[in-house]
């Protein structure tokens, strides 16, 4: 496997159209990650299944978050996506959210093309309030068998929140 983030770049962030590399499928309680080190995905963990993903999880290249891993994505489908696989993705919002006092939010998007729903979700305003809630409150708790109260989220913000959040993360890439 080379190094994702030889291969890809963010993708055309000024576009709302980015690059994502799926690492957790929904509905998995598998914590499965990427290892820039070893250029390999890893099983970290095994959660409890109360825990599992409300949506897929991955991540941008070429990107850095605060908390010294590439920016997170979720990824909105009607099933799961396959750990490994990359897409391009539309920008919809951005999760702020704070993980052991670092900076660690989410990107949320869907797929560029998606014909199954007929690219119906255009907007943050476009996801449903109960999947928005499942979000929220999944990342709200997901810690609090081992580690409660060390997690925090800080709100769902839209498109433009989400395109600075992109921004600064090449940023922090480039800078690395």
């Amino acid at each position: 496997m080379n190094d994702w983030n030889e291969v890809l770049d963010a993708g055309d962030v000024a576009n709302g159209v980015i690059n994502v590399v799926v690492e957790i499928p929904a509905g998995s309680n598998n914590k499965v990650e990427w290892r820039r080190d070893l250029g390999l995905m890893m099983l970290d963990r095994v959660e409890p299944e109360v825990f599992a993903k409300p949506t897929n999880y991955g991540f941008i290249p070429q990107t850095l978050d605060e908390d010294g891993d590439e920016l997170d994505a979720l990824v909105i489908t009607d099933k799961p996506l396959p750990t490994g696989v990359f897409l391009k993705a539309r920008v919809l919002g951005v999760l702020k959210f704070v993980d052991g006092g670092e900076v660690d939010d989410k990107v949320i998007v869907v797929p560029e093309d998606d014909r199954q729903t007929g690219n119906h979700i255009r907007t943050i305003d476009d996801v449903p309030e109960q999947l928005k809630k499942q979000i929220v409150f999944h990342f709200s708790h997901y810690k609090d068998l081992k580690k409660p109260g060390s997690t925090e989220v800080k709100g769902i913000e839209g498109y433009d929140e989400a395109i600075e959040t992109i921004k600064l993360a090449q940023k922090r890439w480039a800078d690395r």
